[in-house]
Formats: C-alpha cells, structure tokens, sequence
C-alpha cells in the first residue's frame, strides 16, 4: 500500500539483527499522522525490523542517515510478525504464502525461500502457531517470532 504520495514517508530503522547477526538497516513505509509531532503509523510489513505494521513510531530527520529515523515506538498495534525461511526447496514460497493467507494473515516476500507474515491482532495466534509448528517438522520451513505483541503470546 506504500505510495509516493505526500500522505506517506519512508522511515529508516537501524538495528542490530539478531537473525542476520550485524547491524541492519531496513526502511518502512509509513503514514504521516501528525508530521509536527513526528508520528507515523507504519504501513508496511517488516522484513526484519521487530516492529509490525499499524503500530505508530515517533521519527525525526537525520541528518547523518539523511532521512526520517525511527526513535521510539509510540502505540502498539497488537499485530505481529513471523520470518519464515522455506526449506524445502520444492515447494514455491508462494505456496507457503498461500497456506497463510487463507488463515488471515497477509505476508511480504523478501526473495524466494524467505518471507514474512503479519499476524493481525484480531486473530487467533493458535491456529496460525499450530500450522508453523506442523510445517516446521516436516522439514518444509523453519520460522522465528521475532514480534509477537501481547495478544498473541500464550
């Protein structure tokens, strides 16, 4: 849903990474709330960032990044985000994808084998752990939580 339109900005957001164990950089899409207050809601699923989509963020300009940067994370959204690399190199990850989509979950492909699923927060997290776990032991895929919000810890 990112667009160029002046309703929308970039944000950068510069991490360690705990998956890819280095410093990160990744930049999200945003919707500008109050600009004058520095609050964004974002508006794209992250790859990598432990951040989910909806929740609001206080950003400034940078003058070393050059950029809107990410300081603090404001209001939560209660969604969250799952990485899922596939395994099993027969299967297409948009096939994957495709499982969890019909559970309600919408998802970004990063490139073929990873991709990243947003749990929204008016789903059930069961179900949608159950199906990561079965597919995790079959060898199809391995998967990590590295954002799970409050609603779907259990």
């Amino acid at each position: 849903m990112a667009s160029s339109d002046d309703k929308y900005r970039k944000i950068l957001f510069r991490f360690y990474s705990n998956v890819l164990h280095e410093w990160t950089v990744e930049t999200l899409w945003a919707e500008a709330i109050y600009i004058d207050k520095g609050l964004y809601k974002l508006d794209s699923i992250p790859f990598y960032a432990s951040i989910a989509s909806d929740d609001i963020v206080y950003a400034e300009y940078d003058e070393k990044e050059h950029m809107l940067t990410y300081r603090e994370t404001i209001q939560c959204s209660g969604n969250s985000t799952v990485q899922v690399v596939v395994m099993d190199k027969n299967i297409p990850t948009n096939e994957i994808r495709d499982v969890f989509n019909s559970l309600g979950c919408l998802s970004e492909k990063f490139k073929e084998g990873y991709f990243v699923i947003e749990i929204p927060a008016d789903k059930e997290y069961k179900v949608i752990k159950d199906k990561l776990a079965t597919l995790q032991e079959e060898g199809i895929i391995d998967y990590a939580e590295p954002y799970l919000s409050d609603k779907h810890v259990y």
